[in-house]
């Protein structure tokens, strides 16, 4: 699993316990790690999002772990919401990957991980439309960008964490909902950021050569795929 050391890696939502992780573990295996997130670029700002990217002269890793959680049912449609959750979860995605996939294809090798959510496979609750479609939108690009760009070498794959212990999750959610989880899971264990890190840290080495075009789903066995 070595092949890091001199390779660089970009990382959307940083400032967040689980986009910090995976900086954190990227950087463990050797990586230099660039973060954007709110204070750095508006994700949801198209031209914002290019000319971070033109800015940023290597990335052989881009992680888009950032991600816009409006909430609202069918019956409580907000187009405006719906398009910034598409626009920093999906768009900002896709434009820092069709900035930085010539370059990688130029080095034959790349690696492209969206972090998406178990629950696409599951939603637990209808507000969760707009994240939830995001989310599909990503697995979709996932599987139809390894097909594309895998001759040049790149690797594209999703990582699908369930519900993880961040102060943002235990804002949002009762420790009764921890709990619930928990019982659940094949694994009965609380899920941590440092979880997903590792996963995307694996995706990010030689080792994980051959996974493309997968969704891979760190969350204790809850949903079995």
């Amino acid at each position: 699993m070595s092949g890091a050391p001199g390779r660089t890696a970009v990382v959307t939502g940083g400032a967040g316990a689980i986009g910090a992780a995976i900086a954190d573990a990227l950087r463990a295996g050797g990586h230099e790690v660039v973060v954007l997130d709110r204070g750095e670029v508006d994700l949801a700002d198209a031209d914002a999002v290019r000319r971070a990217a033109a800015a940023i002269p290597r990335c052989d890793v881009l992680v888009h772990a950032a991600a816009a959680f409006d909430r609202f049912t069918l019956a409580g449609l907000d187009l405006d919401a719906l398009r910034r959750v598409l626009a920093v979860n999906v768009e900002a995605g896709l434009l820092l990957a069709h900035a930085f996939a010539p370059g990688m294809a130029r080095r034959g090798f790349g690696r492209i991980v969206f972090v998406v959510s178990d629950t696409f496979y599951g939603p637990p609750a209808p507000d969760l439309l707009p994240y939830v479609a995001s989310k599909a939108a990503l697995i979709g690009i996932t599987r139809t960008l390894a097909h594309e760009l895998g001759p040049a070498g790149i690797a594209v794959t999703a990582v699908a964490p369930g519900l993880t212990d961040t102060p943002a999750a235990r804002e949002g959610m009762p420790s009764a909902a921890f709990d619930a989880v928990r019982a659940r899971q094949a694994l009965p264990r609380t899920l941590t950021p440092d979880d997903v890190a590792q996963t995307v840290a694996f995706l990010a080495t030689d080792g994980a050569a051959a996974l493309t075009g997968q969704t891979l789903v760190p969350d204790g066995g809850l949903m079995p795929r």
